[in-house]
C-alpha cells in the first residue's frame, strides 16, 4: 500500500512539473495588454511626451516592445487607414469618411482625449517683439502682415519668415483650419522636417518665428529642452486687439487650463485593435494617473488632473 502511494505521488509530481515546463515554455511576447509587439505612430509634435509614456511603459512591463514611428499627422492617419497600425496619437479625431473606411474591414475605432496641448510661438532671443494679438498672428498667417515693421516700427529685421516643422503636420493643418478659416498664405512661409529643426534654425535667425508644440520647450526637467529655452525667446499671445502684460499669455499649464492661452488644441489616441492587445494597454496606460502624471510633467495638460491623496492627522 506504501509503495502504491509512493508511486502516485511521484506521478503527481512528474506532472506538475510537466505541466509547470509547457507554461514556461510559452510565448513570453504573447499579445496581451502588457505584452507582446505593435507599431505606433505618432504625431511628431508630440515626441517628448510619447517617448517619454512608452518608455516608462517599457521599464515596467518587459516583454513589451513599441516601435514609435515618429511622422507627420497626415501620415500617421494613412498608415491607420491602411490598416499599418493599430494606434495613433494625433490632434484631431476621426472624420466621418475615415471612420467608414475602418469599419468596412469590421473594426471599430475607439477615440480617447487624453491631453491639452499647446502651439509655442518661439523667436530669436533679440527680437524687439514678446506679445502678439490673435488678430495679428492671423494676418501673419493669412499674409497681411510680411514684415517686422508692421508688428513693431523699431523692428529692423525686414520680412517675416513663418517656419513649420513640416507642410503636413498637425500644427500646419490646425492653424490653417481652426485660426485662420482656410485663409492660410504660403508665400511667406517654410517647413523643415521636424520640431528640433524649427528651435534650430530659430535660435539662428533673427527674422523667423517659428511655430512648435510646447512639449518640447516645457519640460523644466529635461536639460535638452532647457538649452532650448536659453536660445529661443517664447511669445506671449492675446485674445484682445491691443496686447499687454495684463492680457497676454505664454502657454504655461496654469493658463491652457484656464483658456486663457488661445492656441490650444487636444491630443487623442485613436485605436482600432480588434481586441484587447499591446495596442490597449498603451492607451489604457496613458489614461491612468501614472500616464497622466508623465503628461503633467512634460509641460502639457493632462486630461484628467492627477490626484494626490493627503493623510490629514488630527491635532493631538
Amino acid at each position: 500500500m506504501q509503495t502504491v502511494m509512493k508511486i502516485s505521488g511521484l506521478s503527481l509530481c512528474l506532472l506538475l512539473l510537466t505541466s509547470g515546463c509547457g507554461f514556461f515554455k510559452g510565448d513570453p511576447y504573447k499579445n496581451t495588454t502588457v505584452s507582446g509587439i505593435t507599431t505606433i505612430a505618432v504625431d511628431e509634435t508630440f515626441r517628448p511626451v510619447m517617448e517619454a509614456e512608452t518608455d516608462i511603459f517599457k521599464a515596467l512591463y518587459g516583454y513589451a516592445e513599441i516601435k514609435t514611428n515618429f511622422v507627420t499627422e497626415a501620415h500617421a492617419f494613412q498608415l491607420l487607414l491602411s490598416d499599418s497600425v493599430q494606434l495613433i496619437v494625433a490632434s484631431r479625431k476621426l472624420r466621418k469618411d475615415e471612420v467608414s473606411v475602418i469599419n468596412s474591414r469590421k473594426l471599430f475605432p475607439k477615440q480617447l482625449l487624453v491631453a491639452v496641448d499647446a502651439i509655442a510661438l518661439i523667436v530669436h532671443p533679440s527680437c524687439n517683439d514678446s506679445l502678439l494679438s490673435m488678430k495679428q498672428v492671423r494676418e501673419l498667417l493669412s499674409g497681411k502682415i510680411s514684415d517686422w515693421k508692421q508688428l513693431n516700427p523699431n523692428c529692423t529685421q525686414g520680412p517675416v519668415k513663418l517656419l513649420f516643422d513640416n507642410e503636413k503636420s498637425g500644427i500646419v493643418r490646425y492653424l490653417a483650419d481652426s485660426v485662420c478659416q482656410g485663409k492660410f498664405s504660403a508665400n511667406h512661409a517654410s517647413a523643415l522636417l521636424n520640431s528640433r529643426e524649427v528651435i534650430e534654425y530659430t535660435a539662428t535667425h533673427s527674422d523667423v518665428i517659428g511655430f512648435v508644440g510646447t512639449s518640447w520647450i516645457s519640460n523644466s526637467n529635461d536639460s535638452l529642452h532647457l538649452s532650448f529655452h536659453k536660445r529661443i525667446k517664447v511669445l506671449s499671445l492675446s485674445e484682445a486687439e491691443v496686447p499687454t502684460l495684463e492680457n497676454s499669455y505664454k502657454p504655461y499649464q496654469a493658463y491652457l487650463l484656464g483658456h486663457k492661452y488661445p492656441l490650444t488644441r487636444s491630443i487623442y489616441l485613436i485605436n482600432d485593435e480588434p481586441r484587447d492587445g499591446l495596442s490597449t494597454g498603451i492607451v489604457s496606460f496613458v489614461a491612468s494617473d501614472k500616464g497622466q502624471r508623465i503628461i503633467l510633467k512634460s509641460g502639457i495638460l493632462p486630461a484628467v488632473a492627477p490626484t494626490r491623496v493627503v493623510n490629514v492627522r488630527p491635532n493631538l
